[in-house]
């Protein structure tokens, strides 16, 4: 009974989406309405690219306006002194919001302003 629950739905039925055998693929974009939610929000969740040190300072104000940062280091994985300045900068400036920072990954990290902290402990299934 639960096993049909997670099984692929193979109607004729289109809904603007594509077919590929007789499996249908429905556009979810076109499913949800078109509201825009950051308009309501109070915190938004960014994602932000590091292609070096100076890019830093282009997204700071970010934390200093509430949000929280996802950011991409992989650009500069291959120079671990841009790497360490990037962390430390990023640290000082949680640490001035009274936020929390910590690796997600290998490349990301995840900044956060004051009043939301990061649970290190990964949830796991089952």
């Amino acid at each position: 009974m639960i096993g049909d629950f997670f099984k692929k739905k193979t109607s004729k039925r289109s809904i603007k989406g594509e077919r590929l055998g007789s499996e249908e693929y429905i556009d979810l974009g076109e499913l949800v309405e078109s509201v825009d939610f950051r308009e309501e929000a109070d915190t938004l969740i960014k994602v932000a690219e590091i292609h070096r040190y100076e890019d830093v300072r282009n997204i700071t104000d970010e934390l200093y306006n509430g949000n929280i940062l996802l950011v991409d280091t992989e650009s500069i994985a291959g120079n671990q002194e841009t790497v360490k300045r990037v962390h430390g900068e990023l640290k000082a400036i949680a640490n001035d919001v009274s936020g929390d920072i910590a690796a997600v990954g290998q490349h990301f990290l995840a900044v956060t302003p004051s009043k939301i902290g990061i649970d290190r402990k990964k949830i796991k299934p089952f």
